[in-house]
């Protein structure tokens, strides 16, 4: 069952140039994350959310009352910003009590409450040690703490690893999860890794150039992505074509594919799923092309291979066949993919 809805956003935001217009939901417990290119306007919503940038039009409701009339200290909302923007110069400890103390409770009540979000946090033992003595994973939980600390019903989270390094992100994304598990609020989480929304968000809104273009579970948005910039995102070839039963016009190609269809349909498939040959192959191959090598790099253990021609594609193979076929750019070769593994779904 989904979640009940506690924040229902219409955001308008008109810039030069530039128009952010998005419906935004999310639900008690729930993590929403918003993913798009740069310049797509995620976290320009992130900050007429916070009440940062006023709407140019549209509204904001959070459990029922209009959020968007308020001043950003009245909203009920907790932000974890990039760079975290702990107050250097006081400890950890009073920075997560600095919220509750603007509340109007008592130092000690504040800082009571602030040391058991420290300890929830894994923290207790550093309360008394200032930004500067903190790693940086240490301060992403301070921030995170301090966030918490208001009680908010909306949790903010802007690219929250992105000042970590690599290992540190690892780490801190796995404890991120569990404590946003414990939250009974909505979170909006912004990011530009899909690693990161995939494993910390239940909901996926793809924003490109200040519009929706694709929403769903993590599972859904991977399965069938809706725009090329997705389709990268989670890995696939994607192209657009009119579909009848298994086969699909892409361009000037006849694909044929797993699932019949009819109509205006999305065709995609794995890089992995696609096979190089130096000459045409041998026997009836069912999606079978020729085209030209455009590049060639590394892409984990893999060789990532870009090929231009009636039907651009991205392969994925072995180092050794790239020795073997004498993958260089500019060479002519032969590219198919099976049936079984080229997917339609409606566009």
């Amino acid at each position: 069952m989904n979640p009940p809805v506690i924040l229902s956003a219409r955001l308008v935001v008109d810039r030069p140039a530039f128009r952010l217009d998005i419906d935004l939901q999310a639900g008690a417990g729930e993590v929403v994350a918003l993913l798009g290119p740069n310049g797509a306007g995620k976290t320009t919503a992130l900050r007429a959310l916070a009440g940062l940038i006023a709407l140019s039009d549209g509204q904001i409701t959070l459990d029922g009352r209009l959020l968007h009339t308020l001043p950003p200290e009245n909203r009920p909302i907790g932000v974890v910003f990039q760079d975290y923007l702990l107050f250097p110069h006081l400890s950890a400890l009073d920075n997560v009590a600095f919220g509750p103390r603007c509340q109007g409770a008592s130092k000690a009540e504040a800082r009571r409450a602030a040391a058991e979000l420290l300890a929830r946090v894994g923290l207790a033992e550093r309360a008394s040690a200032k930004p500067r003595q903190l790693s940086g994973g240490q301060a992403q939980r301070v921030a995170l703490a301090r966030a918490l600390a208001v009680r908010p019903r909306l949790l903010l989270l802007d690219e929250p690893l992105a000042a970590l390094d690599a290992h540190t992100r690892l780490e801190t994304r796995s404890r991120l999860r569990r404590h946003l598990a414990d939250f009974d609020g909505a979170t909006i989480l912004v990011t530009h890794d899909p690693l990161e929304a995939m494993v910390l968000a239940d909901r996926l809104v793809v924003i490109e150039n200040g519009a929706v273009v694709q929403q769903g579970s993590p599972a859904e948005i991977a399965r069938r992505p809706r725009t090329d910039y997705v389709a990268r995102l989670v890995g696939l070839n994607l192209y657009r074509g009119a579909a009848e039963g298994t086969r699909v016009k892409v361009g000037e190609l006849l694909m044929h594919t797993a699932e019949p269809i009819d109509g205006p349909a999305f065709v995609a498939f794995s890089p992995a799923a696609v096979a190089l040959y130096r000459s045409r192959p041998d026997g009836s191959p069912r999606n079978l092309w020729q085209g030209a090598i455009e590049g060639v790099e590394r892409h984990g253990d893999n060789v990532r291979v870009h090929l231009r021609g009636p039907l651009p594609v991205v392969a994925d193979v072995t180092p050794a066949a790239v020795a073997e076929l004498d993958l260089s750019p500019g060479r002519q070769v032969w590219a198919s993919v099976k049936a079984a593994e080229t997917h339609a779904y409606p566009a």
